[in-house]
C-alpha cells in the first residue's frame, strides 16, 4: 500500500560506478526530458514514481554497491515510496538472468546499449535528432566527453568487453557537433573518456585518429581545456603529445593506467608491452613535455604475483615518480581469461601490498608538490568549500586529483566556472594552497 503520493511522471535516475555511467546517464535523462518526463539525477526527495539504477560490474566492490542500491531501492517500492523500479548499465548487462531471479521486485533490467528499449518500457520515443544531448550532472563548465564505446584489448582481468561489447568510435563531424552544443551551455573543459582513448579511430578511419580529433575539437570556441582519460600504452600514437605539446587548450594531462610494473605480470595480464618499453614510453612523453601530469592505475594481487613481483611494481613507482596514482586490488571476475587461474594471493596482502604503494606514492606527490610553491598557476575554479575557493589547475581532473584552495576574503571574488591565476604559497601531499594573483 503506497504511504506518500508519488509525483506521476518523474524519474529519479541513480548513477553508479565511472564517467562513462555518468556519461551514458545524462544522455538517458536528455531522451527522458524530451519526452516530458520530470527527470532528477540522485534526487535528495524520496517522492520519484519512477526509478532508474544504473549499475556498475566492474569488480567486486562496484558489484556490491550496486546490489546495495537495488535492494534499498526494492525495499522503497515493497514499502510504496516507489511505483516503478528499472535497472541497466554494466551490472545488468552482464547478470540479467541471476539479478531477475534474486531481485523480483525490479520492473525490467536492461544491458549497456538497450536505452530504446527502456524508452519503450517508459511508453517513450528515442528522439534521434537527440544523439549527442545530454542533460550535464557536473557543474556547467565542464563535461565528460565519451569518444568511444566499448574496447579490442584482450587484457586478461578485465570484464569490460563483455559488459560492453567490441570499440566503436563516434564519428568526428558527430563529436564536433556535441562539443559546439555543450560549449553553447557554457562548458570550457571537456574531458575525454573511452576504454581506450588511443583506439579511436581504427575501426571507421583505420588509422589511430585520436589527435585529429583533439585538434578538430580545440577549434570550437568556448572550449579552453580539454583533457585525455583513459589511454592504453601499447601502440600508444605519439602524434597525441605532440598536439598536447602545441596546442594550448589541450591539458598537459594523460591519465595512462599501466596495471603493474613487473614484466612477468604484465604478460600475465596480456598487455601486450614490456617493463621496459613501459619506462622508455613515459621518458619520451616526458622528453617532449617535460611539465606534464601523468596519472596512472595499477593493480595489487594478480593470481600469481609474487613478493619479487609485487617488489618491481613497488620500485617502478619509486623510479617512474608519477605525478598522479591509484591502485585497485585485484577482482577476480568471471569470464575473463584470468578467471581460470587460482586467486591465490591473499585478501589482507592485496591490501597491504596496494597500501605500501599509496603510501610511496602519497611521498613523491608530497615532493613533487612542494616544488610547485613561489610558481603562478591558471586555475578552474568548480566550487566554494566552507571560507574557501576550490579549483583545479589543468595538471588535475575533477574528483580524482589535486584541489587548489584560496580563502575568501573581503578583497577577492571568484565566479565558479572561471579561471583565474594564482600564486601557491604552500603545499601539502595531495592539495595546493594560494593567493590570487594580483
Amino acid at each position: 500500500m503506497k504511504t506518500k503520493t508519488l509525483k506521476k511522471n518523474k524519474v529519479n535516475v541513480v548513477t553508479l560506478g565511472c564517467s562513462k555511467n555518468l556519461f551514458d546517464s545524462e544522455v538517458m535523462m536528455s531522451q527522458l526530458k524530451a519526452n516530458k518526463f520530470d527527470v532528477e539525477h540522485e534526487a535528495q526527495q524520496d517522492d520519484s514514481e519512477i526509478v532508474i539504477i544504473n549499475t556498475c560490474g566492474f569488480i567486486d566492490h562496484a558489484k556490491q554497491e550496486s546490489i546495495d542500491t537495488i535492494l534499498r531501492f526494492a525495499e522503497a517500492k515493497n514499502e510504496g515510496a516507489v511505483d516503478k523500479l528499472y535497472v541497466t548499465g554494466c551490472l545488468s548487462e552482464r547478470y540479467k538472468d541471476d539479478l531477475k531471479q534474486e531481485i523480483p521486485e525490479v520492473d525490467a533490467f536492461f544491458g549497456t546499449r538497450d536505452l530504446p528499449a527502456l524508452l519503450k518500457t517508459l511508453k517513450a520515443d528515442y528522439k534521434h535528432e537527440l544523439i549527442g544531448e545530454r542533460l550535464l550532472t557536473t557543474p556547467s563548465h565542464y563535461a565528460y566527453f565519451k569518444i568511444a564505446e566499448g574496447c579490442d584489448r584482450p587484457c586478461s582481468f578485465c570484464a569490460i568487453p563483455i559488459m560492453r561489447g567490441k570499440h566503436v568510435s563516434t564519428p568526428i563531424e558527430q563529436l564536433v557537433q556535441s562539443a559546439k552544443e555543450l560549449a553553447a551551455q557554457g562548458v570550457k573543459e571537456l574531458m575525454l573518456i573511452a576504454q581506450d582513448l588511443t583506439y579511436y579511430g581504427l575501426d571507421i578511419y583505420k588509422k589511430r585518429n585520436l589527435a585529429e580529433l583533439i585538434e578538430r575539437i580545440s577549434e570550437v570556441d568556448g572550449i579552453e581545456w580539454i583533457r585525455l582519460h583513459y589511454a592504453y600504452p601499447s601502440g600508444f600514437p605519439m602524434d597525441v603529445i605532440d598536439v598536447m605539446k602545441n596546442n594550448p587548450k589541450v591539458c598537459k594531462y594523460l591519465d595512462m593506467p599501466l596495471q603493474h610494473g613487473s614484466s612477468n605480470m604484465l604478460k600475465a595480464m596480456r598487455r601486450g608491452i614490456t617493463r621496459e618499453k613501459t619506462e622508455q614510453l613515459v621518458r619520451d612523453i616526458r622528453e617532449k613535455i617535460p611539465e606534464i601530469a601523468l596519472r596512472t592505475t595499477l593493480i595489487a594481487g594478480y593470481p600469481g604475483e609474487t613478493e619479487v613481483d609485487f617488489q618491481e611494481m613497488y620500485d617502478f613507482v619509486e623510479k617512474m615518480q608519477f605525478e598522479r596514482l591509484g591502485v585497485f586490488t585485484y577482482s577476480h571476475e568471471e569470464n575473463t581469461h584470468a578467471y581460470q587461474f587460482e586467486d591465490d594471493v591473499p585478501a589482507e596482502v592485496k591490501q597491504e601490498r596496494a597500501n605500501a604503494i599509496m603510501e610511496l606514492q602519497s611521498g613523491i606527490s608530497y615532493e613533487l608538490n612542494q616544488q610547485k610553491v613561489g610558481q603562478t598557476m591558471r586555475v578552474l575554479f568548480d566550487r566554494v568549500e566552507g571560507d574557501h575557493f576550490v579549483g583545479r589547475t589543468e595538471f588535475d581532473s575533477p574528483e580524482v586529483d589535486n584541489l587548489v584552495w584560496v580563502k575568501k576574503t573581503d578583497q577577492n571574488y571568484i565566479r565558479l566556472g572561471d579561471f583565474a591565476m594564482v600564486h601557491i604559497t604552500s603545499a601539502d601531499h595531495y592539495d595546493l594552497y594560494g593567493d590570487l594573483a594580483s
